[in-house]
């Protein structure tokens, strides 16, 4: 997409100067806001990391970036666009952005204000998955959390929206099967590999070893399944 401005940019960026007065670096008003770029960013991790690890770090970022600087209900649009961008979804993750009135100046959700000029920093890891990602036992899911429990506990029904086809669906699960499991059964139900999954409901992102009954998923109540286009498992 045109416009676009590599990532190496500097972090500072503009400032202007009169009178001998320099102007509030992180004022929103001094930087041309640019639209999100419609491309993946690819990166290396310095140490490989696996699906799980990395989800950790998403989660561990997004749970406490609210509690140092800027405001929780940008953290939260940042939040929704930067799953809507990893899924390919960019009008979706522009729109989010037009409406909490955020402003990228260099096209990346890495560095981002609001429009009261506070800086926002979204790390790589939050955006994209690393190009040497690693997989977990093998490339198979852990026997503990995808063999069927020994006990299921009561059965339900888990309503389902997949991002791939914006259909709902109804997944038969256990309440004290884990999501790892439930993504297998989806996997079973509908041809969706595990590694392209990732469950959402009320904003908040399923982690695999979550037991559906503590998700807390109301009966009726639609879980988001954002589902990867890439035509291949990391390596």
């Amino acid at each position: 997409m045109g416009g676009c401005i590599g990532i190496t940019r500097s972090r500072s960026g503009p400032m202007e100067e009169s009178s001998g007065t320099v102007s509030r670096p992180n004022s929103g008003g001094l930087r041309k806001n640019q639209s999100l770029c419609h491309e993946t960013i690819r990166w290396k991790s310095d140490v490989p990391l696996t699906e799980g690890q990395l989800r950790s770090k998403r989660d561990e970022f997004w749970d406490t970036a609210p509690a140092f600087d800027g405001r929780k209900e940008i953290w939260d649009a940042l939040r929704a666009a930067a799953v809507a961008a990893e899924a390919m979804d960019f009008p979706l993750a522009q729109a989010i952005l037009d409406g909490a009135s955020v402003s990228v100046p260099n096209g990346y959700l890495t560095e981002c204000y609001d429009e009261w000029g506070t800086r926002y920093q979204v790390p790589i890891y939050c955006l994209s998955a690393p190009i040497n990602m690693v997989k977990e036992a093998s490339g198979r899911d852990s026997p503990a959390d995808c063999s069927e429990p020994v006990e299921a506990g009561s059965e339900m029904g888990l309503r389902l929206r997949l991002s791939t086809t914006c259909r709902d669906l109804m997944l038969p699960v256990g309440s004290k099967h884990t999501i790892a499991h439930c993504k297998a059964k989806l996997h079973a139900q509908e041809g969706v590999e595990t590694w392209r999954q990732r469950w959402f409901y009320g904003g908040k992102l399923l982690g695999d070893k979550l037991v559906v009954e503590d998700a807390k998923i109301t009966p009726g109540y639609v879980v988001q399944v954002i589902v990867s286009t890439e035509d291949n498992p990391p390596s």
